[in-house]
């Protein structure tokens, strides 16, 4: 496969092709028009900025070979430094390194390739030039020769230079972060086209098996845009793109997003998607809408707000920050309310929303030994490796920290009698931090918050900080509710009350109800139970998924359970009793009447 070469491509160079549809092999093929003469080092990244866990996309390299394009058959030596990291010879003039990998990830992280669609995140499949990443970076993408993939277009918010009508061709990047910023969907799509403060916003969806109900996207998502740009921008209205796409993976069971420049790819279940003709889940289509407001919310918090440990990303080692309680905890509050000024829900809709977020961290004795900066910190090794001991050592920043945006937000309009709210300070931030593109030190807040609010608001945020960042305290949100707002206790039944007493998480395992986490303080684990424990009886009764709910329902609060269950095929027995402090606490919101 012959790489474009001509006078006005810049020095680095990747083209990229589908070597085997079937086998699931990209072929990609890095130009470098004037390596370093000490020796090039070349370098795969290890993780994909937004999703904080190390992937080491090094391990998808099938086969590497390099060699001098004055002499195209003589292979040149590679040493190969580290698991990631490959060395040139010492050498004078453009050399070019070809690369197969294997790309069979449906996640959102990674690259995808099948005889129905392909998905690239370069950050997968493109090494790195090291000393040479600022430099520009051109991007030949060349279409599949198999007949399948001939009505094939690209989606992708990369800047195109000289393309065909279905998208391959020449695309230029600014330097190579840039480059790995903007992911590429293959396949055939059904788009939706609108236009959000002018700005024009498509979104790309592949896997529905029916006709897509596009103009109803494009209704609801141009609000929720126009919502967000009128966030940061109140006067102007103006984005900090020129366009944007939404890139939408629809299937069986998925969900996920992640954030980029000027697009982001989404991950779907298909009955989140509503399509002509066919009936709609509302809550899950809200639930969709939710995470398309959430992922573009981040154009402005983490694409260009960011904190100053991303800057630059170092992409072979982990970027700890204690700020991801503001770049996703803010976010994750942001989303939802901005369904509900966009009118996309109701109040009863989005306080609904907001209590589930409240009762589920309430539910979770990790928030008693975990803080919103230790969380954000550990997220390499804590949240993105959950395990089942999770739930008792770690608290979300996402949950926790919308939790502690609200509080905030709800102290900042008593403070100034409903004058200013959480948004002046997102204004403020997106104006130092956003528009300069200045990073945010770790306690560069403080500064922000005081000027907008005045040394008067000093005391209160002291307080937040060490309470509620730092520290371990639950958030007393309904202590700051307004009085348009009931609070009030949750109603259970007796099922849920039980199930919140046990304290245990389960799965079907070949017809046996296997544990996968036992919550501190629960009746489960006081029983001794523990993950991996096949149940086979309570009380005699025999349990299996189907029948849990009825077994639970005959129990009696105070009633000694005797329990049979099996570990390492050992068959066991315990005692244990559900007691009224077991249940955590849980709310409703809902307006005043």
């Amino acid at each position: 496969m012959n790489t474009l070469n001509t006078p006005d491509l810049p020095e680095i160079q990747y083209t990229i092709w589908s070597a085997d549809l079937h086998g699931h092999r990209f072929h990609i093929k890095l130009r470098i028009e004037s390596p370093l003469p000490t020796g090039q080092i070349l370098q795969m990244p290890a993780w994909i900025p937004g999703s904080y866990l190390i992937r080491d996309f090094s391990k998808q390299i099938e086969t590497i070979e390099a060699f001098a394009v004055e002499s195209p058959n003589e292979l040149l030596a590679l040493e190969r430094i580290d698991n990631d990291q490959w060395r040139l010879p010492k050498m004078a003039g453009p050399v070019e390194i070809l690369t197969t990998v294997y790309a069979f990830d449906s996640s959102v992280r990674a690259a995808y390739l099948d005889t129905e669609r392909a998905f690239i995140n370069l950050s997968s499949v493109c090494l790195a030039v090291k000393g040479q990443e600022s430099l520009p970076c051109a991007l030949i993408l060349i279409p599949p020769q198999d007949t399948c993939a001939q009505h094939w277009t690209i989606q992708t918010g990369l800047r195109s230079v000289k393309v065909d009508n279905q998208g391959y061709g020449f695309y230029l990047a600014k330097n190579y972060d840039d480059l790995l910023d903007h992911p590429i969907a293959m396949g055939e799509f059904q788009i939706a086209h609108w236009t959000s403060n002018g700005v024009s916003h498509s979104m790309a969806i592949q896997g529905c098996i029916y006709e897509i109900d596009l103009e109803r996207l494009a209704t609801d998502l141009q609000a929720i845009c126009t919502c967000t740009i009128n966030l940061f921008e109140p006067k102007t209205k103006a984005a900090p793109f020129q366009n944007y796409l939404f890139l939408v993976n629809a299937v069986l069971a998925g969900y996920g997003g992640l954030e980029h420049r000027n697009s982001t790819a989404l991950l779907c279940k298909r009955d989140q998607i509503p399509q002509i003709n066919t009936p709609l889940d509302e809550t899950a289509y809200r639930e969709f809408l939710g995470l398309c407001s959430h992922e573009y919310f981040h154009a402005w918090l983490v694409k260009r707000i960011q904190p100053k440990a991303f800057q630059p990303y170092q992409l072979d080692r982990r970027n700890h920050t204690r700020l991801l309680w503001l770049f996703e905890g803010f976010t994750s509050y942001y989303d939802d309310l901005q369904l509900f000024r966009s009118k996309r829900i109701d109040l009863k809709t989005y306080l609904k929303l907001v209590a589930n977020n409240w009762n589920a961290i309430l539910r979770g004795p990790g928030r008693l030994k975990q803080s919103l900066a230790d969380s954000s910190f550990d997220a390499w090794t804590k949240y993105y490796q959950a395990d089942e001991n999770t739930p008792n050592a770690v608290v979300s920043y996402y949950g926790k920290g919308a939790l502690f945006a609200l509080g905030l937000d709800l102290k900042i309009r008593v403070f100034t009698g409903d004058r200013q709210s959480l948004d002046d300070v997102m204004r403020a931030i997106w104006q130092r931090h956003g528009v300069t593109l200045e990073g945010i030190a770790e306690d560069g807040l403080d500064a922000i918050i005081l000027e907008v609010l005045g040394a008067g608001f000093t005391k209160t945020w002291n307080e937040f900080k060490s309470r509620y960042i730092f520290g371990v305290k639950d958030i007393p949100i309904q202590k700051w509710l307004p009085n348009s707002i009931a609070v009030k206790p949750k109603s259970q039944t007796k099922l849920e009350q039980i199930k919140l007493q046990l304290g245990l998480r389960h799965t079907d395992a070949n017809g046996w109800l296997k544990v996968t986490h036992v919550l501190d303080g629960g009746a489960a684990q006081l029983a001794g139970l523990a993950t991996g424990d096949l149940l086979a009886s309570i009380n005699g009764e025999r349990i299996t998924h189907t029948r849990w709910d009825k077994v639970l329902s005959s129990l009696i609060p105070g009633q000694v359970m005797q329990i049979c269950f099996y570990r390492d095929d050992l068959e066991h027995e315990c005692m244990t009793v559900l007691e009224d402090e077991q249940i955590p606490t849980q709310h409703t919101l809902t307006p005043a009447e």
